[in-house]
């Protein structure tokens, strides 16, 4: 008898997820995108291992944030050198580079182990509605974080 079972190359299979931010909280939509890089949401769950799926998300441009953090939140960054800290505000990160507020907030929320970086590169951020992934989406996630299936011919059996 095979002591193997569910953890099969099927179990594994990674699906791909598109979540649209446009008018979604950034902390609660972040949240959802790292339990689903991570693999929370299947029954072979392992914390030590890589199980989670793809996720490709659109519209990072049109991302919210509650109450005052639009002008209050500051991205910081040092360079190693005597007086290199640098600052940055959440409303000048999001002209110059709306991805990486998206892609910030989900790296914090992952576990900081081995399993970070390979997990943040199944993370596709996108600013605007086009992506090049379009034939892999599977599923979709709406406004409310509810998740429908798009083409059921595309999950294997």
């Amino acid at each position: 008898m095979s002591q193997a079972i569910g953890k099969t190359a099927l179990a594994y299979a990674r699906v791909w997820h598109l979540v649209d931010a446009k008018q979604r909280v950034l902390g609660r939509m972040s949240v959802g995108i790292a339990e689903t890089l991570m693999g929370k949401h299947k029954p072979i769950y392992d914390p030590a291992s890589d199980c989670g799926d793809y996720v490709v998300v659109i519209n990072a441009k049109a991302v919210k944030t509650t109450g005052t953090k639009a002008q209050d939140k500051l991205y910081r960054s040092h360079s190693g050198y005597p007086g290199g800290l640098k600052e940055t505000t959440f409303e000048n990160m999001m002209e110059k580079n709306p991805d990486a507020i998206i892609r910030k907030a989900v790296s914090g929320m992952l576990p900081k182990n081995r399993l970070r970086e390979p997990r943040l590169g199944r993370l596709f951020v996108f600013e605007g509605e086009e992506h090049p992934y379009e034939q892999n989406i599977i599923k979709r996630y709406d406004a409310l974080g509810k998740e429908t299936l798009l083409d059921p011919s595309k999950v294997e059996a």
